[in-house]
C-alpha cells in the first residue's frame, strides 16, 4: 500500500503540476500582457501566493471534493473500486491539462475533474451513477460565464474610458476616481479573500476574549482601512513623474503606472484565491486515498487533509507555473487583444466579480471562462477588430471538448485498471 501511495502522490504532484501550468495564467496573464509586470516577476508573485493560498486554506475545498467527487456511498462495499476510480481521475486530468497546455489552451481544471468522474462512474457503476444535473449546471456555465464577465468587464472600462481615459486632464480625473476604485478594488476581492484570512482573529476574539462580534465585522473593518490606506498611496503615487515599466518600456501615462499598480494588486487576490481553490482538484483525490489506507473505509463526512498534502499541491502548482506557465499566459495576456493596465485591470475585476456572483448563487463557474470573456468584453468596448478570433476559437473548442475528453479518458483507463487488478 505505501507503493501505491507513493504513487498516487507523484500523481497528484503531476496534476498540481499541470494546473499551474494552465489555471495560473488566470491570475497573471492579464498583468503580463498589459506589462505591469514582467514574466519572471508573475512567476514570483503567483507562485508565493499559489503556494501561500494552497497551503493555509486548501483544506475546506480539499475536503469537500474528497467526499463529495463521486457518491461515497455507492462505494462503500468495495473501497479499492472507489481507489482506481480516484487514481483514473488524476491520470486523465493531469493528461487532459497537459495536452491543453502545450497547444497555450486555457481550460478549466474543475470541468476536467467531473469529467473524469463521470467517466469512470459510468464504467463502474452505469450511467445512473453520474449526477446530470450537475453536467447541465456546467455546460449552462459554459455559456453564461464569459456573457456575464465579458459585460461586466465592458461596462467597467467603458466607465474608466469615458470618465478618465477621454478626458483632456487624466490625472486629474483619475485623483477625483481613486477612493472610488480603490474601495471597488477591495471590496470585490475582500468578499472572496479576507473572510478567510480574518477568520482565525474573529475565532481568537469570540473564543479567547470573550467579546462576541459578528463574522463579517473584522472583514469589513479591514477592508475599509486597507481601501483609505490604498487611497492614500494612489495620490502619493500619482504625483510621481518618469516612471519605466518592468520591461523598460516608458507607459503612456501616470495614469496607466497607476492602473499597473492596481492590477498588480488584483493579480495578487487572484493568485491567492485559486490557490485556495483549485489545489483540491489535483489533491483531493489522494486525500480520500490516504483516508481509505489509514481507516479502510470510503470517506462519507467531513475528513480532515493532512499538511503535507496540502504543501504537495502547492509545489506542484509552483513548479507547473514556473516551468511551463509561459504559453497559456500568452494566450491570455497577448493572443487575444492587445491590453494596457487600465483595460487588463478591468478584465481582472470583472473575473472576480463574475466569480463571486456565481459563488453567491452556487453556480459551478470556469476562471478561465470568467477571464477570457473579460478580455473580449474589452475588446468590443476598443475596437471589434482588435479581437483575434482566431485565438478564440482554438480557446472555444478546448472549453467545448474537456468534459468528453476527460471522461473518456477516465473511461478506457479503469475499463483497462478493471480488466488487469478486478
Amino acid at each position: 500500500m505505501l507503493i501505491t501511495l507513493l504513487f498516487v502522490a507523484l500523481l497528484a504532484f503531476y496534476v498540481a503540476w499541470n494546473l499551474g501550468a494552465n489555471d495560473v495564467a488566470n491570475a497573471m496573464g492579464t498583468s503580463v500582457g498589459s506589462k505591469a509586470v514582467t514574466l519572471k516577476q508573475a512567476l514570483i508573485i503567483a507562485g508565493v501566493l499559489e503556494f501561500t493560498g494552497a497551503v493555509l486554506f486548501g483544506h475546506e475545498v480539499t475536503e469537500t471534493l474528497a467526499t463529495k467527487i463521486a457518491n461515497p456511498a455507492l462505494f462503500a462495499a468495495t473501497p479499492q473500486i472507489f481507489v482506481v476510480g480516484m487514481v483514473t481521475v488524476l491520470i486523465s486530468c493531469g493528461v487532459w491539462l497537459q495536452i491543453a497546455t502545450s497547444r497555450g489552451l486555457p481550460v478549466s481544471s474543475s470541468h476536467a475533474v467531473v469529467g473524469a468522474i463521470a467517466g469512470f462512474s459510468w464504467v463502474a457503476l452505469g450511467v445512473n451513477a453520474i449526477d446530470w444535473s450537475s453536467i447541465g449546471s456546467i455546460t449552462i456555465g459554459w455559456v453564461l460565464t464569459p456573457l456575464i464577465s465579458g459585460a461586466i468587464a465592458a461596462l467597467f472600462y467603458s466607465q474608466i474610458k469615458h470618465w478618465i481615459l477621454d478626458q483632456p486632464n487624466q490625472v486629474v480625473q483619475l485623483q477625483e476616481w481613486i477612493p472610488w476604485l480603490s474601495t471597488l478594488l477591495l471590496g470585490v476581492f475582500g468578499v472572496i479573500v479576507l473572510p478567510s484570512l480574518t477568520e482565525p482573529l474573529t475565532n481568537f476574539v469570540i473564543e479567547q476574549v470573550g467579546f462576541t462580534i459578528p463574522s463579517h465585522d473584522i472583514p469589513l473593518l479591514t477592508g475599509a482601512v486597507a481601501a483609505v490606506g490604498l487611497t492614500i498611496i494612489s495620490w502619493q503615487q500619482l504625483g510621481e513623474r518618469g516612471d519605466k515599466g518592468d520591461k523598460g518600456e516608458i507607459l503612456p501615462n501616470p495614469v496607466e503606472r497607476l492602473f499597473g499598480r492596481f492590477q498588480l494588486l488584483s493579480a495578487c487576490f487572484v493568485a491567492f484565491a485559486h490557490g485556495s481553490n483549485d489545489v483540491g482538484n489535483a489533491i483531493a483525490p489522494l486525500a480520500a486515498i490516504v483516508y481509505i489506507n489509514r481507516t479502510g473505509s470510503v470517506p462519507t463526512d467531513g475528513i480532515t487533509i493532512p499538511l503535507w498534502i496540502l504543501i504537495l499541491g502547492g509545489a506542484g502548482i509552483v513548479g507547473g507555473l514556473a516551468v511551463w506557465g509561459k504559453k497559456v499566459i500568452a494566450t491570455i495576456g497577448e493572443n487575444i487583444i492587445a491590453l494596457q493596465p487600465s483595460s487588463g485591470f478591468c478584465a481582472e475585476l470583472a473575473t472576480a466579480t463574475t466569480i463571486l456572483i456565481a459563488s453567491r448563487l452556487g453556480l459551478p463557474v470556469s476562471t478561465s471562462h470568467a477571464l477570457v470573456g473579460g478580455v473580449v468584453g474589452i475588446g468590443l468596448v476598443q475596437n471589434l477588430k482588435s479581437i483575434k478570433f482566431q485565438t478564440l476559437k482554438g480557446i472555444a473548442a478546448a472549453w467545448l471538448i474537456t468534459i468528453p475528453m476527460s471522461a473518456a479518458l477516465s473511461a478506457a483507463i479503469f475499463s483497462i485498471a478493471q480488466i488487469l487488478f478486478f
